[in-house]
């Protein structure tokens, strides 16, 4: 997910967006556990784009402007 799209979201898009990722998240990380995984960089991934969901939703926050 690229910051463009994160920024177009509403907020409570970026809310709903977020806690799916987290879900996912939790599921891959059971399946790592378990063995199932086979696309292990899909954990790295999600844990960016969360990280991208909240820098930005903390930028609006704080009254940080980015292009």
């Amino acid at each position: 997910m690229k910051p463009d799209e994160i920024r177009k979201m509403t907020k409570e898009e970026r809310l709903r967006r977020l806690n799916e990722l987290r879900l996912e998240l939790i599921k891959l990380r059971m399946q790592a556990r378990v063995g199932t995984l086979t696309n292990t960089a899909r954990i790295r991934n999600i844990k960016r784009d969360i990280a991208r969901i909240l820098t930005i939703m903390r930028e609006e926050e704080l009254g940080i402007s980015r292009k």
